[in-house]
């Protein structure tokens, strides 16, 4: 089984992964994998670089992500063109990982997609498990996380689909609005239910 785990800014998804880490299940990161694939020497970084030059380049010969965002971030053709290089190279490894886990005899195996919804990923998990949070907590928790102003907050929030929005599109929930013993207990709920753990 493929579970694909989502939330998300500051909704509490990495204290979720780290709980489902802790029982044996391998977690398979999507930014993880984001950073790796675009290495020197690697295929998407090869082409990124043919595109849009050695000018998002750093000294070392790594790409500049600072350099890189801006071109992009006012260019609605050159950000496609960038995710139509990387997300594809994303997704492979991805799948790669996965069929390699499961070859070693892992039954079960869990996507971290933070944008799973927004990126249109439903297809490549068998279940959603959405780690949801009200958002005057997600911004407040987002402010303290990152010392930024309530404005910069909930624009950062808000370039990304709701989260009440979300609920009605996973196929379990988990409200990280309380303690954490409390998410911990419905994760193993959650996973009982799938019969993924004992109870």
């Amino acid at each position: 089984m493929i579970i694909g785990l989502t939330g998300g800014i500051s909704s509490g998804k990495s204290t979720v992964s780290h709980f489902i880490s802790k029982l044996g299940i391998p977690i398979i990161d999507a930014d993880v994998i984001a950073r790796e694939v675009v290495e020197p020497g690697e295929e998407a970084f090869n082409q990124i670089v043919s595109h849009f030059g050695t000018q998002v380049l750093n000294e070392e010969g790594t790409i500049a992500r600072k350099r890189l965002g801006e071109i992009i971030f006012n260019d609605e053709k050159e950000r496609k063109k960038l995710n139509s290089i990387v997300h594809p190279a994303i997704r492979k490894r991805m799948i790669e990982t996965k069929d390699r886990l499961f070859g070693e005899g892992h039954s079960v195996v869990v996507y971290d997609l933070p944008l799973l919804f927004e990126s249109d990923l439903r297809h490549m998990v068998d279940k959603v498990l959405l780690v949801y949070v009200e958002e005057q907590i997600q911004l407040e928790r987002l402010m303290a996380r990152d010392q930024s102003s309530k404005e910069e907050a909930l624009s950062r929030i808000q370039s990304q689909m709701p989260l009440k929005d979300k609920t009605k599109l996973a196929d379990e929930v988990i409200n990280n609005n309380g303690s954490i013993e409390g998410t911990e207990e419905q994760l193993r709920q959650i996973l009982v239910k799938w019969q993924i753990i004992n109870n």
